[in-house]
């Protein structure tokens, strides 16, 4: 992620000043996205992968369900149950009041699932069908679409390109964008990431809005205040000339620095008493890695590009051994508590709500995390905190917060 992030950057700089001012500086009347708006009912309330109790979710004011759609079609071109039943649970959702945007499969699903590889004519020709086949069949099911999710992400992208996965979205759009009626579709990114925007210019007429998602505070230790928000939406906006849709964001709940001695208790559980005899003995350290925590061995052993210690001790992913938030990693005024991460939605949803040309907001997400999906360790806080609920389903503090900030949202 760190690679990632520092590429982004460098990629970003190349447009930041200019587009940064003009974001700030053009009039932030957008009648395009008024439209949308209106056509919409109103400012997008949503939230990623809300439960099946419904009245909980709306009780919060959400009015929206973000949702991943499976690849619908299995290598002979038959309909795949999963695809099916995911259907009528989203069917569910919207007879019980609660709306669907949609996200289109990832490249690598289209080739596991459907053996259909869009980086050939023939695969390239199977995708826009499919993409003109999920726009259809789910007329009066999904109103919003996103084409896949966060390309430029390397374990979202692969194996494709940063130039073939903005081709891959692209031929979606101008497939479904004649047959969409009122719903909106687009597509996202991972933070600023000028590169895919830039490279998906000539479909941008395609869209009828251009996403993002941010984590400020959570991730990574730079650029940790709220106004960044602002900052990255208007630069957006700006560079795209399309509404903006944020298409998730959050703010988690617990999770703190580690001390000296908690850390060489982590390491203890592998064997070793401190980072320079795991480097020392790095085989026998990833044997009792992959004994005691198999997650986590695999996550290492796959997406290590040098060494496995590097990965472990000097990247990102030092968090998630660790099971900390470095100190650094928040937003000064927010907490990672509760109540912080309450605070947090209080005080975003107006900024949000009040720049015309954002559509809406997709908060990530429902339900707190029983174990870490990266690391495999209940308590690593990057991955299990996110909820507006715990994990016996009771509301947290930011669930109130979002409750009340979004009644306030006309």
């Amino acid at each position: 992620m760190e690679a990632f992030v520092r590429d982004q950057i460098v990629a970003t700089l190349k447009y930041a000043p200019f587009h940064i001012a003009a974001g700030y500086l053009k009039s932030t009347a957008s009648p395009e996205a008024q439209r949308i708006r209106r056509r919409l009912g109103g400012f997008i309330k949503g939230i990623c992968h809300a439960s099946e109790d419904y009245e909980q979710v709306k009780g919060a004011g959400i009015e929206w369900h973000r949702a991943d759609i499976p690849c619908p079609f299995d290598k002979d071109g038959n309909l795949r149950e999963k695809y099916l039943e995911w259907k009528e649970k989203m069917r569910r959702y919207v007879e019980n009041g609660i709306r669907i945007f949609a996200v289109t499969p990832y490249p690598r699903e289209y080739i596991k699932e459907a053996e259909v590889d869009c980086r050939t004519p023939e695969g390239e020709a199977r995708v826009a069908e499919i993409a003109k086949f999920l726009v259809q069949d789910l007329k009066g099911i999904a109103e919003g679409f996103q084409i896949t999710n966060e390309m430029g992400i390397p374990h979202f992208t692969k194996p494709l390109t940063m130039r073939e996965a903005a081709r891959f979205i692209g031929v979606q759009l101008e497939a479904m964008y004649p047959l969409r009626g009122d719903a909106v579709i687009g597509y996202n990114s991972a933070g600023p990431q000028a590169d895919l925007h830039t490279l998906l210019r000539p479909w941008h007429q395609y869209c009828d809005y251009v996403g993002v998602d941010i984590y400020i505070g959570c991730f990574i230790s730079p650029g940790s205040w709220l106004c960044m928000f602002d900052v990255i939406l208007r630069y957006l906006w700006s560079l795209t000339g399309k509404p903006i849709i944020l298409c998730e964001f959050g703010y988690i709940s617990g999770g703190a620095p580690k001390t000296p001695e908690e850390k060489r208790e982590r390491l203890r559980r592998y064997g070793v008493g401190s980072e320079k005899e795991a480097r020392e003995n790095l085989e026998q350290f990833m044997e009792n890695l992959k004994a005691i925590n198999l997650k986590m061995w695999e996550r290492v052993t796959k997406n290590a590009s040098g060494s496995y210690a590097d990965y472990l001790f000097k990247s990102d992913y030092k968090n998630h051994f660790y099971s900390e938030l470095p100190r650094h990693t928040v937003i000064k005024k927010y907490p990672h508590t509760p109540q912080g991460q309450a605070d947090f939605y209080r005080d975003i949803f107006p900024r949000l709500a009040g720049l015309p040309f954002v559509l809406g907001a997709f908060i990530y997400h429902w339900p707190d995390g029983e174990k870490c999906g990266y690391c495999g360790q209940p308590d690593c806080p990057t991955e299990t905190r996110w909820g507006l609920v715990d994990l016996d389903k009771k509301e947290k503090p930011s669930y109130y917060a979002v409750r009340d900030a979004l009644q306030k949202i006309k």
